[in-house]
């Protein structure tokens, strides 16, 4: 499968980059390229020469007063728009509910680890996780939730957090991580050492280590259901 036009992966936070993702690309020979909003990189004006807009996570919230925030939903209702498809995790996943009209508020507890979630039943989850069983674990790290956008489909809930997935068309918002990597978990536990206060739904640095790449092994499993569905709406 080998497109023309490259993905634009936009990177919030230098600690937040593509992980897995690049790698399923790269296994199925489709360009990409990396926006790096935490150095400076422009937001892209238009999606000229852009086949799908992918959004990664970050430590901010939509609702910061930040320059780049309307910018990049700008950029994702253009995608929406010409029918380019978008992919949100996490932060992305917010950035693409409020650009369809959802909002972004605190979720009840912060969701921090291996998790489970589950399938919200219904033909489009079904088309979305195709094969998956109707519960499996993912990686979590967040404290903000979104809402699911008017005309968007719910497909995953965790107990903590009723909405951890939806689409819309051919887009794809998650508040769930499945693109981790052990070296990225390994990273984000320096980097957000600050939020490990345990609880029911916040794990500690070791328990999300233990066994990292077993699970990671896993959680690829599960992304590459995701991301095949997704990269079928490429043009």
């Amino acid at each position: 499968m080998s497109h023309m036009k490259p993905v634009a992966i936009v990177r919030h936070a230098a600690h937040e980059g593509p992980g897995y993702f690049a790698e399923f690309l790269d296994r199925h020979r489709i360009a990409h390229r990396l926006v790096r909003i935490d150095v400076g990189d422009p937001v892209p004006q238009s999606l000229d020469g852009i086949s799908g807009l992918v959004l990664m996570g970050g430590p901010m919230s939509v609702n910061d007063d930040l320059p780049w925030i309307p910018q990049v939903v700008r950029l994702i209702q253009q995608a929406v728009a010409h029918d380019v498809p978008v992919l949100g995790h996490c932060l992305g996943g917010q950035l693409l509910a409020k650009a369809l009209g959802g909002t972004v508020g605190r979720n009840p507890v912060r969701e921090i680890g291996w998790l489970p979630v589950e399938r919200v039943d219904g033909p489009v989850a079904h088309a979305w996780l195709n094969g998956l069983p109707p519960q499996f674990e993912v990686y979590h790290w967040h404290g903000e939730t979104f809402t699911i956008p008017p005309g968007a489909t719910r497909i995953l809930a965790s107990r903590a957090c009723a909405n951890q997935a939806y689409v819309f068309g051919k887009h794809l918002g998650m508040q769930c991580h499945v693109e981790m990597t052990p070296a990225l978990i390994e990273s984000w536990t320096v980097t957000g050492a600050d939020e490990l206060t345990p609880s029911p739904t916040v794990q500690t640095r070791a328990q999300m280590l233990a066994h990292a790449q077993t699970k990671t092994k896993e959680l690829h499993r599960i992304a590459d259901v995701l991301y095949t569905r997704w990269i079928e709406g490429l043009g």
